[in-house]
């Protein structure tokens, strides 16, 4: 692939995001499992309260709540349709040794079929939320679509696996140009690219030049590259160093929630996926937090932010701004804590302050 090709990559949605007749956008929700319808009925009385323009069309899809679920198929056909969606958390059932179907699972199912290469999560310090490090602000984007999550896998003989580890050139030069155009249109300084390269010479080599050949595109925007391990020890020790993070599957699972905790926990962090033509939004940090369901105690924050990018993305400036005010507010105020923050409040009972706070 040479230079010019790699200018060929759609790396924003490019489907046309257009209201219905009532003014509305139609939006795609997809609870997912444990917590999640909890925190999507928090998200929709959240922007009910400030008469966002959105008409939501809820779709239950889950591997383990089978009796509830709707068909992968009928999902992807709604999110393609409306371009834009929301989501929850799916579960990932435990792998049976004797299973000799799909070794792929629903969430690897759902990225491909609509081609959701890349997972943009923001690590962001949040005011009023006590953590080790402050000011804290970079970006995760994170390759999805292939590496270790291929689902290749096989026992030739009993007590040994083989798993395959795929990287490609075409789709490390695509997350690549994903991580720069983000920097550019987000007023970003530094990509630093993050790999296993020293180890596994062709699969992260091959990703790390398919870094460095699209850096070169971007003049303005300084690149650095850095092994997996010590980006992990310089992420806790130093956090405030890192702007832009680009790295295959595997890494950014782990580098994201090493993020989530640096600043506050798997209940503050947000992010989305991206395909050439729809977004989905989504929480950070993939826990369905299953031992709290129905309790009541979960912290609606995540989900929250993901509907604040949501809007962003929509173009409704008005009610982004209003609803992250909002948040802050509460946040900054701490009178009203969940569990995870160091309080006694409820689910509800934080949704009611961020809405009382409007």
């Amino acid at each position: 692939m040479t230079q010019n090709q790699a200018f060929m990559f759609h790396t924003t949605p490019s489907v046309s995001l257009i209201r219905n007749s009532d003014g509305n956008f139609n939006v795609t929700m997809v609870p997912g499992d444990g917590v999640g319808p909890e925190l999507m009925d928090s998200v929709q009385a959240v922007l009910k309260s400030i008469n966002a323009p959105l008409n939501f069309e809820q779709l239950h899809l889950s591997e383990v709540q089978h009796r509830t679920s709707t068909s992968l198929e009928n999902v992807v056909e709604s999110i393609t349709k409306n371009g834009v969606a929301l989501k929850g958390v799916f579960s990932i059932p435990e792998f049976s040794p004797g299973n000799t179907g799909d070794l792929q699972n629903l969430n690897q199912k759902f990225r491909n079929s609509l081609d959701i290469y890349a997972n943009v999560i923001q690590v962001k310090s949040l005011p009023g939320v006590q953590s080790k490090h402050k000011n804290v602000d970079f970006i995760v984007v994170r390759e999805q679509t292939e590496g270790e999550y291929s689902a290749l896998e096989h026992a030739p003989i009993p007590g040994v696996v083989e798993c395959l580890k795929v990287v490609t050139r075409e789709k490390s030069m695509r997350i690549a140009k994903f991580a720069f155009d983000y920097a550019v249109k987000h007023g970003r300084k530094k990509v630093t690219a993050v790999h296993k390269a020293n180890i596994m010479k062709q699969g992260d080599g091959l990703f790390l030049r398919s870094c460095e050949d699209i850096s070169k595109l971007y003049p303005n925007i300084e690149f650095q590259q850095m092994i997996v391990d010590n980006t992990c020890m310089q992420l806790v020790s130093k956090p405030q160093q890192f702007d832009v993070m680009v790295m295959p599957n595997l890494y950014g699972n782990i580098i994201t929630n090493v993020g989530a905790g640096l600043v506050g926990g798997a209940g503050l962090v947000a992010g989305a996926s991206f395909s050439p033509n729809v977004a989905v939004f989504e929480p950070g940090a993939r826990h369905t937090f299953d031992e709290a369901v129905g309790k009541g105690v979960a912290n609606p924050s995540a989900m929250i932010i993901a509907s604040i990018k949501l809007l962003s993305h929509l173009g409704l400036k008005q009610e982004e701004d209003t609803l992250r005010k909002g948040l802050h507010r509460v946040l900054s105020e701490g009178k009203v804590r969940t569990r995870d923050l160091g309080g006694y409040s409820t689910t509800n009972q934080f949704t009611n302050a961020v809405i009382n706070s409007l």
